[in-house]
């Protein structure tokens, strides 16, 4: 018998949100050949694992064409380890969820592959995988990528969101959520890691807490059904031009009804992040990325209305 595709609360969101409710072939134990080849081509990859608290916690991996590679349909070997500075390099370990999404910002074409951690070794790791599935290209701003060298400075410890990180949060068409299911409701369970996209502000900045649309999309409610029993989020917010990481840790509330997003056009309800803690990685990343045209599908998104 195949494994299910959702978990309990994946479902419990569906209907909440007039989702796609029961198994779907689209969600497979296995990577077929064309996500195979798609990893293999990408320079860049976003994890999603869980640290010693059961939080989620965001990343990104980074090296040449080829450094992510399935080894045979259910087993994908990520050449790549999370630098020494990098919060989530101190939560990799054997037997641990992990979620994967591999994104081509030039192409807006993406897929999702997660599982756990196979093993470890001093040049990378191995998954295995017992979810995989392709996304829509919906909010998807077009991106050219190019290397660049890794001049990082040193890592910032923020215990609530400074200037900065408002700015950067503020000026925002991109993120990174990772989530994870709560114990218990299923076999489809685990750590997640999803893009979500906008116009510059569609993330809506006050304090430390962060409101954001939730457009349609391909109607799993893979994200906010593992919210709906697990509030615990991280986010990752990854500055194109320089290569900046932004790592928040925090609790999520989902608004079902739409009454805050009432007025933000496209949106059919928002979820709060209220940011517990984060990092600052100057650098991080040794890529560039040249903006090429945001997403068509923005034209269908409105703004958050001026405070009274």
């Amino acid at each position: 018998m195949a494994a299910p595709s959702f978990h309990a609360d994946e479902i419990a969101a569906q209907a909440l949100g007039d989702g796609v409710i029961g198994d779907t072939p689209a969600i497979r134990s296995f990577m077929p050949e064309q996500h195979r080849d798609f990893f293999a081509g990408l320079p860049y990859l976003f994890a999603g694992l869980v640290d010693a608290a059961g939080a989620p916690i965001a990343t990104i991996l980074t090296g040449r064409p080829g450094f992510v590679a399935a080894e045979d349909p259910v087993t994908l070997r990520v050449s790549a380890l999370p630098a020494g500075d990098d919060p989530a390099a101190a939560v990799l370990r054997p037997a641990a969820e992990i979620g994967l999404l591999g994104l081509d910002l030039s192409t807006r074409r993406r897929n999702r592959a997660n599982g756990r951690v196979a093993a470890i070794d001093p040049a990378g790791f191995t998954v295995s995988v017992e979810q995989s599935f392709g996304n829509c290209p919906r909010y998807i701003q077009r991106r050219a990528v190019e290397p660049a060298p890794r001049v990082a400075g040193p890592t910032e410890t923020l215990t609530r969101l400074d200037e900065a990180a408002r700015a950067l949060i503020a000026g925002a068409d991109t993120f990174f959520v990772a989530s994870r299911a709560r114990s218990g409701v299923g076999p489809a369970a685990g750590a997640d890691i999803s893009h979500r996209g906008g116009r510059p502000g569609f993330v809506r900045v006050a304090g430390d807490v962060l409101t954001i649309p939730d457009f349609a999309g391909n109607r799993y409610f893979n994200t906010l059904g593992n919210l709906l029993g697990e509030k615990r989020a991280s986010l990752l917010f990854l500055d194109f031009d320089s290569g900046d990481v932004l790592t928040l840790q925090g609790e999520v509330a989902i608004d079902w009804d739409g009454s805050e997003a009432d007025g933000f056009e496209g949106a059919r309800r928002s979820w709060r992040f209220r940011a517990l803690h984060g990092w600052r990685r100057p650098g991080a990343v040794p890529l560039r990325w040249l903006l090429l045209d945001a997403s068509p599908f923005l034209a269908r998104t409105g703004a958050w209305a001026a405070p009274d």
